[in-house]
């Protein structure tokens, strides 16, 4: 049976496109009691982003704080803030921000249709209600939130997203002018994310020629963007964030008809024990992974090399026991990417012996 893949169905994508969101929320505003939940990175409170920002007397502006990686308990915390906010449920939900950011957009729009606990939809396909309509305005490139099924949370017992054609957003909204100012590290790390997204979906098990469209686009826009040595000029980067852009949103849709693999497996082991941002763990568990994508780990490095990228070394040194078995056994847990990768054979591949060396390289 052949996956019947949800898309998005609108994207506006161009810089200064921003100012078009009001127009858009105006087709979802059916009458004079309708309002919008926009749920925005705190890192933008009080800059010139939240005054730009189409709020009405009736909207409510829910900051988020994304230091840490969302956990399903803050996603029950903000769901029960918004039901406390009104009785009726919002006409549009805005995601702006990062990957984490639209994460929580995408959660909120689910958890606000259905009964219970995030946690408890955890997995693929539990979701069993439509979602309130969605919209994602990414102010990071790079973790393709924006085009893909997944909310990524850390529950009680796992780091695992609740995956479902429901949590696709329904408006996407790619301006380049939002990510101009990204810090040059935080940059190449989401970046990064992109990058891997790519080589494990390129070398996977589950490859088809969809999602080679899309990754092989989208590999070629990072090689353009973080291989190139163009002077750092105010045109030379426009035209870098315009590519990177749309390098994130292609990325996204590559793995979507296809699956990720080793690398995002071990960063979820990482960032569930360690608390370590996925960006930055996708980077850490890449550089240990030159066995299974020598190819991408060199090209990887001379990126690191040309950017100046100094990696955190020895993140896992010190572990106990205890913890050392949890990471190994969230990181297993997530058999799919593990099939990706090795093929229906990996339980005999990548044993919980081998998966301890990689963790250790860390």
């Amino acid at each position: 049976m052949f996956k019947n893949f949800k898309m998005i169905s609108n994207v506006v994508f161009g810089r200064g496109s921003f100012v078009q969101l009001d127009d858009i929320l105006k087709k979802r505003r059916h009458h004079s009691k309708s309002w919008v939940l926009f749920v925005v990175d705190d890192v933008f409170q009080g800059k010139l982003l939240e005054k730009r920002i189409p709020f009405h007397a009736k909207d409510m502006l829910l900051w988020v704080n994304v230091n840490d990686e969302p956990k399903t308990s803050y996603v029950d915390t903000l769901t029960l803030k918004v039901h406390n906010f009104a009785k009726t449920l919002p006409a549009a939900i805005v995601g702006i921000g990062g990957g984490s950011t639209m994460d929580l957009a995408k959660a909120l729009s689910l958890m606000l249709t259905n009964a219970g606990f995030s946690h408890e939809y955890q997995g693929w396909d539990l979701i069993k209600n439509p979602a309130v309509y969605h919209i994602a305005v990414p102010t990071l490139s790079g973790t393709g939130a924006e085009v893909s099924r997944t909310t990524v949370l850390t529950g009680p017992e796992k780091k695992l997203g609740i995956n479902s054609d429901y949590t696709v957003f329904d408006q996407v909204l790619l301006d380049p002018e939002l990510i101009r100012d990204v810090p040059p590290t935080q940059r190449f790390y989401t970046g990064m994310d992109c990058y891997i997204h790519c080589i494990e979906s390129l070398q996977g098990t589950y490859i088809n020629e969809f999602s080679r469209a899309y990754g092989e686009k989208a590999l070629a826009l990072c090689r353009e963007v973080f291989l190139n040595g163009n002077k750092d000029t105010e045109e030379n980067r426009a035209k870098a964030d315009d590519k990177l852009m749309m390098a994130s949103f292609f990325g996204g849709m590559s793995i979507a008809y296809s699956q990720v693999g080793a690398c995002h497996a071990l960063s979820y082991g990482l960032s569930y024990i360690l608390g370590t941002h996925h960006g930055i763990g996708c980077c850490i568990a890449f550089d240990a992974l030159e066995d299974i994508y020598p190819e991408g780990v060199k090209e990887f490095k001379e990126m690191m090399k040309i950017r100046k990228i100094e990696l955190p070394r020895n993140v896992t040194k010190g572990l106990d026991k205890e913890k050392m078995d949890k990471m190994i056994t969230v990181s297993m847990g997530l058999e799919p990417l593990w099939e990706n990768c090795l093929g229906e054979d990996w339980k005999k591949i990548m044993t919980k012996t081998k998966m301890k060396s990689l963790f250790k390289k860390m």
